[in-house]
């Protein structure tokens, strides 16, 4: 084998594996951060783009997570939303309608972002690893959901120089894009354990089954 073929396998098995540990990094980096939070609190500004980019809403709310099983999403503008998984059940609450749907965690949630951040198994059970890229000061960390039947073709998180949760960004299987981007992050601090409590309001129509 000539010296030159010699050094182009060398560079072609330097670059492979250097694509591998970029690849395996994204799930390590996102384990990493979730193995040490049991709680967090922030406040969120979500923005929906369609497959054009053009900013179709905007929303602002409150997120809290319990890690595991436990979070709570209250949508505060434009409208009134509350969204909270209990442990055993999700429970989404429409303010506007007057309307709560519940459901089991599992069958609510799956390979969702929202059980990428509150969910007890390992990141790479359910998503695959993709690129670590940064972008002003901020890594993402890319990933694919496994399963088929998630809404989501791609998921990323996005940590500040301090490795803080600053963003989170979907791409559905229709184009569209949802980037929410987090703010005074409060990692493992006491909760409330009656945020992760829902309790239908007299008068709102419930469907699905609320009792065990």
């Amino acid at each position: 084998m000539s010296l030159l073929r010699l050094a182009r396998g060398l560079t072609l098995g330097l670059v492979l594996v250097a694509s591998a540990a970029t690849a395996d990094d994204s799930v390590a980096r996102i384990d990493k951060y979730l193995g040490s939070l049991r709680t967090l609190h922030a406040d969120f500004v979500q923005v929906v783009r369609d497959r054009e980019g053009q900013i179709t809403s905007r929303a602002t709310g409150t997120l809290s997570i319990a890690r595991p099983d436990r979070f709570r999403w209250d949508y505060r503008q434009p409208y009134v939303q509350t969204i909270v998984a209990d442990g055993r059940k999700l429970w989404l609450y429409d303010s506007d309608l007057e309307q709560v749907t519940v459901r089991t965690l599992e069958a609510g949630l799956g390979s969702t972002p929202a059980m990428l951040l509150s969910g007890s198994g390992k990141v790479g059970d359910s998503f695959a690893a993709g690129a670590v890229e940064s972008d002003g000061g901020w890594t993402w960390c890319r990933l694919q959901p496994k399963s088929t039947a998630t809404d989501f073709e791609r998921v990323s998180l996005a940590f500040d120089a301090r490795g803080e949760l600053a963003a989170m960004e979907l791409f559905d299987k229709l184009g569209q894009s949802t980037q929410i981007d987090f703010g005074n992050v409060r990692r493992n601090v006491a909760l409330d354990a009656r945020l992760f409590r829902f309790v239908p309001p007299k008068g709102a129509d419930v469907i699905g089954q609320v009792t065990p």
